[in-house]
């Protein structure tokens, strides 16, 4: 179901989509249209750090358009922060409020601020009248139960957001279970707003089931899909021609770049390979029979062992069938 009205997003994931990611997965692949960034969250007494802010700088992002995503309850710093990132070149940032993790939940971050919706309320009445760009938020069904959704509905339509990007679980299911596509519509059919959908879009299959319930749905959301293939927006803008052989050269000619990229940026071996084992942890079950040539690349202590296991592992030739439940 090929459609090029659609727009296909790179979903923020902490520790994963920051700029060295996406710039190399732009080099390699093709068939997305923006990226949001990884949440920056807010500082007490106007304060931010620069090295957060370079994720989002214009400079470094000129191949996928991003969108930067702010964490944050105190109206005040949510408007410090998003005016300096207008003042960077961007006129749109997002609210996170879906991060499923408990430690930032417990602080009434991310969705765990879905618990409060007249704090919502209160925070969004301040924001939008005090800041210069406008604003979409990220969210959860509700942090405990799905039926909190209906009276957080209620405070967005009373405000002016771009966008809603829903990722139709709770907060506290994490990734577990499966989206529930039937409380999707539920919540677009009760708001005024636009909807983003976000959730286990993992392959062709999934994407096509999306867009048969929602056709009216234009912009999706993808995210541990696309760690686990690359290609995936690709296969679904019907770029999929290639043989094996040929997908294998690119995706290791992406390891490979993106192996140098964070090598530049991290100062010991230990960070950089924990990085690249993270990436392993999505992408090396989507290849058949991988369990022990993935089990080896996950134990390497040092950067030789690494690349040398890397190789063996690309040198067998498995067979790459991604799309399994994540």
């Amino acid at each position: 179901m090929t459609d090029p009205r659609v727009t296909l997003i790179m979903a923020p994931l902490q520790g994963f989509t920051d700029v060295v990611f996406r710039a190399a997965w732009a080099r390699h692949f093709s068939g997305l249209d923006e990226a949001m960034a990884p949440f920056i969250s807010t500082m007490g007494k106007k304060r931010m750090k620069p090295s957060r802010l370079k994720d989002v700088a214009p400079e470094l992002n000129r191949d996928l358009f991003v969108i930067p995503q702010i964490m944050g309850n105190v109206a005040e710093d949510f408007i410090f922060l998003a005016d300096h990132l207008f003042e960077m070149g961007h006129s749109q940032v997002n609210w996170n409020l879906g991060c499923p993790h408990s430690k930032i939940a417990k602080k009434q971050r991310g969705s765990g601020l879905l618990l409060y919706p007249e704090k919502i309320d209160a925070l969004l009445s301040k924001i939008i009248a005090g800041m210069k760009p406008s604003l979409s938020v990220k969210i959860r069904l509700g942090r405990r139960n799905k039926d909190e959704i209906t009276d957080l509905l209620e405070v967005f339509d009373r405000h002016a957001v771009d966008e809603i990007i829903l990722h139709p679980r709770t907060g506290e299911q994490m990734y577990t279970g499966t989206s529930d596509l039937d409380a999707f519509d539920r919540a677009q059919k009760a708001s005024r707003h636009s909807f983003v959908y976000n959730g286990d879009i993992v392959d062709t299959a999934s994407y096509n089931r999306v867009r048969e319930r929602f056709p009216h749905i234009r912009r999706l959301m993808i995210g541990r899909g696309l760690l686990a293939n690359p290609f995936l927006a690709e296969d679904i803008r019907g770029h999929d021609m290639e043989d094996h052989a040929e997908r294998m050269a690119r995706l290791r000619a992406f390891h490979d770049d993106l192996f140098a990229s964070y090598g530049e940026v991290f100062s010991g071996p230990g960070h950089l390979i924990g990085r690249m084992k993270g990436f392993w942890s999505y992408l090396g079950p989507s290849f058949e029979n991988s369990k022990k040539p993935l089990k080896k690349v996950l134990k390497s202590q040092t950067i030789a062992a690494y690349t040398d296991r890397v190789a063996a592992f690309f040198d067998q030739g498995l067979p790459f069938k991604p799309g399994r439940p994540l």
